[in-house]
């Protein structure tokens, strides 16, 4: 794990040593790296983890870079994640369409780590934090985080803080996929040494509690547990 920023960064380039450099030179700037060939794995990874910038160079075999941009910019889940394009030197079209696409910056190669790195601190620094957002609805299910109080309707649900920070996890981020793991570490804390047991009988509790809004908490096989967003 990366000290420092705590910011997840995903670089999708299909060539080996570069990514490799890439992934090493944001571990050694305090940031966490993983890297990815494509989209099929890039999206996959996707599902689990929700990085807050994505290097993703153009020239990819088979879904190039802009297909990819489409993509991610056409689903809300992924809206705001910072997406840097990496393009080919001289090549002003790639450059042009990535921005309008959404993309937030782009860096022409070969770039040298260093510039990548001031590049990537300077998209980080340009997002302003948002607003905590202090009402979350549901469906039925309504949780207003000014005043720590959760409702079904016009009930008024009791929950205790674990339960309750469990809720806002997933009605923070609807529609993602929490692995035990990434639960543990958002509820309970890094240092908190436990197992991923205690996750599934918190989860059980929750949904106990929550009555028929329980269901919105989908069980995802082999993988963990996310809110489904309604319709």
């Amino acid at each position: 794990m990366g000290k420092g920023s705590g910011y997840m960064i995903f670089c999708v380039e299909d060539d080996d040593d570069i990514r490799e450099l890439m992934i090493y030179t944001l571990k050694s700037a305090g940031f966490e790296a993983q890297g990815f060939t494509g989209g099929g794995s890039l999206f996959e990874a996707l599902k689990t983890e929700k990085p807050q910038l994505i290097m993703l160079d153009i020239m990819l075999p088979g879904e190039d870079g802009i297909q990819i941009l489409k993509r991610l910019r056409s689903n809300p889940a992924f809206a705001d994640i910072l997406i840097i394009m990496a393009t080919a030197k001289g090549t002003e079209y790639d450059k042009v369409v990535g921005l309008d696409l959404g993309a937030d910056d782009y860096l022409a190669k070969p770039f040298g780590m260093m510039e990548m790195v001031s590049r990537v601190k300077a998209a980080l620094r340009r997002v302003k934090p948002k607003e905590e957002t202090m009402l979350f609805q549901i469906g039925s299910l309504t949780m207003n985080s000014s005043e720590h109080t959760v409702y079904i309707g016009d009930k008024r649900i009791q929950l205790t803080l674990k339960e309750y920070e469990l809720l806002k996890t997933f009605l923070e981020n609807p529609g993602l996929v929490f692995t035990r793991d990434q639960l543990l570490q958002a509820v309970w804390g890094v240092e908190y040494v436990g197992e991923t047991r205690t996750v599934d009988v918190h989860v059980n509790t929750l949904r106990t509690k929550l009555e028929y809004c329980g269901d919105y908490i989908k069980t995802v096989r082999g993988v963990g547990y996310r809110l489904e967003v309604e319709q």
